[in-house]
């Protein structure tokens, strides 16, 4: 179904959920994750259910994910870049004041 569209021999080494992940430099991050299992890229916030990209071009919003400290980032329009830290959602988020 997806096809790489250049052949590169460059990798960059990320982390996605504390893990080590050696990709091809020029992917998107979401293609990374795709590449490293099936797991769900987050829950949402009401339900839990799990979900995972969709469309790839950044109209559905179903890739937010954490990339850098950064919540609810698409991850099918960041591209991976060496020393990235990606952490997939896990539904809502209690947050202090």
């Amino acid at each position: 179904m997806f096809r790489k569209l250049h052949k590169s021999d460059e990798t960059v080494s990320l982390s996605i959920d504390g893990n080590e992940v050696i990709v091809t430099a020029g992917i998107s991050v979401a293609a990374a994750m795709l590449l490293d299992g099936p797991a769900p890229y987050r829950l949402t916030a009401i339900k839990q259910t799990p979900r995972a990209p969709y469309c790839m071009m950044g109209g559905c919003f179903d890739c937010l994910i954490e990339i850098d400290g950064q919540p609810n980032q698409q991850g099918c329009m960041v591209m991976v870049v060496d020393g990235m830290v990606i952490r997939r959602g896990q539904g809502k988020r209690k947050i202090g004041l």
